[in-house]
């Protein structure tokens, strides 16, 4: 009788215990959607959708006629006007056209490109007074498994938000001009056409990258795209609000192209000019020489920058472009059957 009694309880308990439970997971997805509807309606604002077009002359007619040439996101950097997308966005354009969440649009005009971690800045050219700015985050407190999102405009579908999480960190892809962007954000939230130049938060409403890539057999979204870090987004786009580009420390020596050096063969870059008065001149390093019409005799051709083997233009760049006008570095380099290194102060770019 008691065993009967007992199972009897435990029936009745049972929906009761279940029942809590179903409240433990419903408020617990509660709050995450509670947290992703109030980061879209505070982000949401600064995000906006960029057109591009470009001329093109009619065949038959011979008339120049102005045609799409394709869109993206962006977003708003402050509240001058300022708006920051992907370079590959923006290039070739004749004419931008932003257009904001609630649909207004403004023409903006190009104020700095960085092809090599494609990123450009536009200005409105009458900003309205009432844009707002995103928070930065810091990508270098990132870690694998965190919450985050992307806002944009993908197949032209104005403010789309999606989620997911950091898949990887630390990838590597190519920038529109071959450069390698190294350190980039991977994350399966789907990044679709049109969201390049869009922001990626996290869970705190903050900047983290910036959507610029998808890896896609297809061209639409497999569960893997790529971002580029907030911590290089800062230090990338003041210098094109000031300069227009960004200003590399240099050396002062012209290299030979990636073409030629695979074309012939050669191990390391070889210097084709040494500019008089720079740095490498100054050191004593040598450039290449025209001994007749159909030879070439090499200088210096460098084969290490301080602790990385340089094998590239885009080796060599990748190591300068952690460093500043005023840094001393070791390069070492062929010349001949000789090899030499030299201790090179560098200056900024001009």
């Amino acid at each position: 009788m008691r065993c009967c009694l007992l199972t009897f309880c435990l029936v009745l308990l049972l929906p009761l215990v279940a029942s809590a439970e179903d409240r433990d997971y419903l408020s617990f997805a509660t709050e995450d959607e509670a947290n992703t509807t109030e980061i879209f309606g505070k982000a949401s604002p600064s995000v906006v959708y960029v057109t591009n077009t470009a001329l093109q002359r009619d065949l038959f007619s011979r008339n120049v006629q102005e045609i799409p040439r394709g869109s993206g996101s962006g977003f708003v950097w402050d509240d001058s006007g300022l708006i920051v997308t992907n370079f590959h966005v923006i290039a070739g354009a004749h004419r931008l056209i932003v257009t904001l969440a609630d649909q207004r649009e403004f023409h903006a005009e190009v104020i700095g490109v960085a092809p090599e971690k494609d990123l450009a800045v536009l200005r409105l050219k009458e900003p309205p007074d009432d844009i707002q700015s995103l928070p930065l985050g810091d990508s270098s407190e990132l870690s694998v498994g965190r919450k985050v999102l992307a806002i944009g405009n993908p197949f032209g579908l104005d403010t789309t938000l999606t989620t997911g999480i950091i898949s990887a960190l630390g990838r590597e892809i190519r920038a529109p001009g071959g450069r390698t962007i190294r350190g980039v954000i991977q994350t399966d939230a789907a990044i679709n056409p049109g969201n390049s130049g869009g922001p990626l938060l996290n869970s705190l409403g903050q900047l983290i990258g910036v959507n610029t890539a998808i890896y896609s057999p297809s061209g639409a979204s497999a569960g893997i795209g790529f971002a580029i870090p907030v911590n290089t987004v800062k230090d990338v786009v003041p210098q094109l609000i000031a300069y227009g580009k960004m200003l590399n420390p240099i050396i002062g020596v012209e290299l030979a192209s990636d073409s030629w050096i695979r074309r012939y063969r050669i191990t390391g870059v070889p210097i084709v000019h040494v500019y008089p008065g720079l740095p490498a001149a100054q050191a004593g390093m040598t450039g290449a020489r025209r001994i007749s019409r159909a030879k070439i005799e090499l200088g210096d051709v460098i084969i290490r920058l301080d602790d990385r083997d340089i094998r590239s233009n885009d080796d060599y760049l990748s190591v300068m472009e952690r460093r500043k006008p005023g840094d001393t570095v070791t390069i070492r380099t062929r010349r001949d059957d000789q090899e030499m290194e030299f201790r090179v102060k560098l200056v900024e770019s001009q």
